[in-house]
């Protein structure tokens, strides 16, 4: 069965995705705050990002970039993130972003894929970007946002009076992001996303989730994940809102800023849903000024939605649901929704089709009412992983649809719940247990901060879930077989954790996703 949105389609957006974000925003808004530095006193306005991105297209061309280069931004976020972003991709490049955190040997390696040629970071990184390029060969310059002796800056940039680059781009087949992503499996793949997927998808997140102007967004995930990119940065600056900056979350920081600065609407991942439930330091600041909070890239329990809306005094916690390989969207809570169902993920957006494949034969639905692959086929859909033919086949089947390798289900009325990804479903004899399952349990006792499960064997080779314990600094006393009974008195036996070790904290992407496999290879799994 194919599922399709009850919202009217939206015309496909063929513009460069600087044209598509500031095009409308800089005329309209050109004297309004576009970005504010939210850990300092900087501010942009529309016209000052139309006119700055437009010199380092400028300045960049001069240096010798040239259409379908690659350039690396690695940088925490700053207000100079989107003038490079924008300038690189109206200079004709891509833009492949890298995690702040990156060892010097990892971003090489995005460097090699990649085939960038262009790196720009800031002075904290520089050492890393360096050592980077030097493994990698190939890179023609490193610039930084700030300043760094014998670096260009992007700060003289803006000021460049070089000409600006006519490039001719084509929406539909030129890449505007490459960001990595492992998708379902595997070693992290360069993601290759057209100007016209990620420009078509902001479109089709705007009868849902829309931006309005004099709305005030806290920018705290990192615009170097799909996830920030979109509803941090373009989405925004498309409508008109302002972007109050931050490079990194700590939880009195952000508090700070959203009293300061009146921030009203959120986009988060679920640990910081979690610190707003449950942190004493919510409590110190005041917060009135929120309207809403959105979470997604990664699972959100329905009772700590519940417990942070009701702490807020807010409407219901919207999730929305994507991945990196669908520009990013595809479903979303819409802010309309009075009484949204608990757990819901959100409905299909408009142009966006969805099948739910038979977890036994993926080649045909799962039966009405039974879970299934979440199946995805739109116009957001990536083009395919770079220079990786093979794992864009595995991934996207010869009629269109992403196998998205996430497990969910569709009640009456078209709201999708996501149940688990295949791959780390745990068969625990032969049944099926959901690690997202336990570990939203798990989030429910006083003495838990944070925790995640994963599948471990026992000395009988079945596997078994184990949970990883972040105690509340007031439970010390809390031990494993507290947590096993706990679980155990509230799911199905052969859902019970049989094993427990307690952690100082859990891995996790900077998009909140925890980071199974760690915890796996920890295990010798």
């Amino acid at each position: 069965m194919v599922f399709h949105s009850e919202y009217a389609d939206v015309p496909t957006v063929s513009l460069p995705i600087h044209d598509a974000v500031l095009a409308r925003s800089a005329a309209a808004y050109a004297d309004e705050v576009a970005l504010v530095d939210g850990a300092g006193d900087l501010s942009l306005t529309y016209g000052q990002i139309d006119t700055y991105h437009r010199r380092v297209a400028a300045a960049l061309a001069g240096a010798g970039l040239r259409k379908g280069d690659v350039l690396a931004l690695h940088s925490p976020n700053t207000v100079a993130y989107p003038v490079v972003f924008y300038g690189a991709t109206r200079a004709g490049a891509a833009v492949t972003t890298v995690h702040p955190l990156s060892t010097a040997e990892e971003f090489a390696k995005q460097l090699r894929d990649s085939s960038a040629r262009w790196i720009v970071t800031v002075s904290p990184l520089l050492a890393t970007a360096r050592r980077a390029a030097e493994l990698a060969g190939g890179v023609a310059e490193i610039l930084v946002c700030d300043a760094a002796e014998g670096h260009r800056s992007i700060l003289d940039m803006v000021a460049s009076t070089d000409p600006e680059p006519a490039v001719a781009i084509d929406p539909a087949e030129d890449l505007a992001a490459l960001p990595y992503s492992s998708g379902t499996t595997g070693v992290p793949k360069g993601v290759m996303l057209t100007h016209r997927s990620i420009a078509t998808n902001l479109a089709q997140l705007e009868p849902l989730i829309p931006m309005r102007r004099g709305d005030r967004v806290l920018a705290v995930l990192p615009f170097f994940h799909i996830y920030g990119l979109t509803a941090l940065m373009n989405a925004p600056l498309r409508q008109g809102a302002t972007v109050v900056v931050l490079p990194r979350f700590d939880l009195d920081t952000f508090l700070a800023a959203i009293e300061k600065h009146r921030i009203n609407a959120l986009y988060v991942a679920p640990p910081i849903v979690l610190a707003l439930a449950k942190h004493p330091a919510v409590t110190r600041y005041d917060l009135s000024s929120l309207e809403y909070v959105v979470s997604a890239a990664a699972p959100l329990d329905a009772r700590l939605a519940e417990a942070c809306s009701a702490r807020l005094g807010l409407p219901p916690v919207r999730q929305a649901y994507g991945m990196t390989e669908l520009s990013p969207a595809t479903h979303a809570v819409p802010l309309s929704a009075p009484n949204p169902p608990p757990g819901a993920v959100g409905k299909l957006l408009p142009g966006t089709e969805m099948r739910l494949l038979s977890l036994d034969d993926p080649a045909e639905d799962a039966a009405p009412g039974e879970d299934g692959e979440i199946a995805v086929r739109g116009p957001q859909v990536m083009k395919g992983y770079l220079g990786r033919p093979d794992a864009t086949a595995a991934m996207i089947d010869p009629d269109g649809w992403v196998h998205t390798g996430d497990i969910g289900r569709v009640d009456a009325d078209g709201w999708l719940f996501v149940v688990d990804r295949v791959k780390e479903l745990i068969k625990y004899k032969g049944f099926q247990v959901a690690p997202a399952e336990l570990e939203a349990l798990l989030l429910t006792h006083e003495g838990v901060a944070d925790a995640a499960v994963i599948g471990v064997y026992d000395e009988d080779g079945n596997e078994v879930p184990k949970a990883y314990v972040v105690r509340q600094p007031h439970a010390t006393g809390l031990t494993g077989d507290d947590i096993i009974a706990f679980v155990a008195g509230k799911v199905a036996p052969y859902k019970k954790v049989r094993r427990v070790e307690f952690v100082d904290g859990v891995p996790r992407a900077a998009s909140g996703k925890i980071l199974r496999r760690e915890l796996r290879e920890r295990e010798g799994a």
